[in-house]
């Protein structure tokens, strides 16, 4: 007997439907799965078998077939458990065949027949109901990420039994969309992701210069690179960013849920990102899991940190081949994973905060600590960051050490809910702008021209510093950048000389090592 289950498979981080195919027929006892599936999916047979024996449902001892459509996508992951398993048991008569039609279904399934939950729901459910299903059968615990998409018809089930009985049920006594809790998920419910808004800038003493970068940095999404000794605060800075962005909308937090839903990183009872991700890899990390990749494509950290902020502590220990991956996703805000069978697209656009030390012993130009390195060994340390690397960084800043007598004495910083303030009125006047661009950082060379024209003085200022920095022409757009936003943090309409030269003090640290 022949039985079709619909199911589907994630693909970069869209969803793609898959159409499992069951075939039950007189032979010797064989299961075989085809259609592209991976080691995991072929593994379905030995958690399929199980489950059913242990939920109470009789096995067929005969030759089974499964095939999973179209047969030119590779399949992966473990999700594929709960449609081949139903659709065994529609084969054999146990489910009824008409209960599976318009209905998708995933899960993965444990040996005694329970439900685990899978990657990717929220990309799923939303292909689910463009595609207009009438019910999507998913695991319990990715009840929350799925009751984000409006108009699709849950079934959460935990066991195998609990799904038969949901299938064998008319439609009319499903439960209803309330009894599901489908109104959670909510962006900017508390407590949903992460305490990094519990980190505020009133902790830090000092670094003035360092803050206005940061404020300048949020205002205008640019990037950041921050040079200063050991025990400075370079990091206590960085990981202060996200407290005073703007909080993220509700198609920025679908955009950074489904990403991290793909990569298996939301954690359970998450609906949506409720704050922007803080992504901080160690410097031993490889390039594909910093920009994406693997023989089955998932995003890597610069996705996970998509409408966030990627911190990359001690830069020049990262490996070379490592940190020039990031030139494509810093300029464009995406990056494109090839493999032989299908390219895929990730997001990628995030604010790039970085810290380094001055040389490798850290002490350059300390007055207290005597710096050990020579010449050489502190070209090579700072040579380890290529020239165009180094053009995408927005600002460049020197941190200083902070004296004991600050740190026990002086008066306590501005605390990040008066810098989001004016980061959040300086963001607005770019959103109203009639531009493609969200934010500074991403307007264009005829944009620029437009909303940040030069008047004479600072087009001469700006070409004689150009010369004298050897500014490329990246460069020289991205300092006007820089300065349109330091003109909207002080809401005017026109970039100003005092606006440019401010933007110039943050190349100023870039000539000079």
């Amino acid at each position: 007997m022949l039985a079709t289950v619909e199911s589907a498979t994630v693909l970069g981080i869209d969803a793609c439907r898959v159409d499992v195919e069951i075939d039950v027929s007189f032979g010797l006892p064989h299961f075989q799965v085809v259609g592209l599936p991976d080691a995991s999916v072929r593994e379905s047979r030995d958690r399929v078998r199980a489950a059913i024996r242990n939920s109470g449902y009789e096995f067929p001892a005969h030759r089974i077939t499964i095939n999973l459509a179209p047969g030119d996508v590779r399949k992966a992951g473990p999700a594929f458990d709960l449609p081949i398993a139903l659709g065994v048991l529609a084969a054999t008569g146990v489910v009824k065949p008409p209960s599976l039609a318009d209905i998708v279904h995933v899960g993965e399934l444990s040996l005694d027949g329970a439900i685990q939950p899978a990657r990717g729901m929220l990309a799923i459910a939303a292909a689910a109901r463009r595609r207009g299903a009438r019910a999507l059968i998913l695991p319990h615990d990715n009840l929350p990420e799925a009751a984000v998409v409006a108009g699709l018809r849950l079934l959460p089930v935990r066991t195998l039994i609990e799904a038969v009985t949901r299938l064998n049920q008319p439609p009319e006594d499903w439960p209803t969309a309330g009894a599901l809790g489908t109104n959670l998920g909510t962006p900017g419910t508390p407590g949903t992701y992460g305490t990094i808004g519990a980190l505020d800038l009133s902790d830090l003493h000092g670094q003035a210069f360092a803050r206005r970068a940061l404020e300048v940095a949020a205002a205008g999404g640019h990037n950041l690179l921050m040079i200063g000794p050991p025990g400075a605060g370079k990091t206590m800075l960085a990981r202060r960013l996200p407290g005073i962005l703007p909080p993220l909308s509700f198609d920025e937090a679908i955009e950074a849920t489904t990403i991290h839903s793909v990569a298996g990183q939301l954690r359970r009872g998450v609906g949506l990102l409720a704050e922007r991700p803080f992504r901080a890899p160690h410097h031993t990390i490889s390039d594909v899991a910093l920009v994406g990749g693997g023989a089955t494509p998932r995003p890597g950290e610069v996705s996970l940190a998509h409408h966030g902020v990627l911190f990359l502590d001690e830069m020049p220990e990262f490996d070379r081949r490592v940190l020039e991956a990031l030139r494509q996703p810093i300029e464009e805000g995406r990056i494109t994973v090839s493999r032989a069978l299908r390219s895929v697209a990730f997001p990628a656009r995030f604010v790039l905060v970085a810290a380094m030390n001055p040389c490798p012993c850290g002490y350059l130009g300390d007055a207290k600590r005597e710096c050990r390195c020579t010449p050489p060994q502190i070209a090579r340390y700072r040579g380890r960051l290529s020239g165009p690397l180094r053009d995408r960084l927005d600002l460049i800043v020197e941190v200083e050490a902070v004296p004991i007598t600050a740190l026990t004495d002086g008066p306590a910083g501005e605390s990040s809910a008066a810098v989001r303030e004016r980061v959040l009125a300086a963001r607005q006047r770019q959103l109203v702008r009639p531009s493609r661009a969200r934010v500074n950082a991403q307007l264009s060379g005829s944009e620029l021209k437009k909303f940040a024209p030069l008047n004479l003085d600072g087009r001469r200022l700006l070409e004689r510093s150009a010369e004298r920095l050897h500014l490329s022409a990246r460069g020289f757009h991205r300092t006007i950048r820089v300065a349109r936003t330091i003109a909207d943090l002080e809401g005017a309409d026109a970039v100003a000389t005092a606006h440019l030269m401010e933007a110039l003090q943050y190349r100023l640290v870039d000539t000079a090592t």
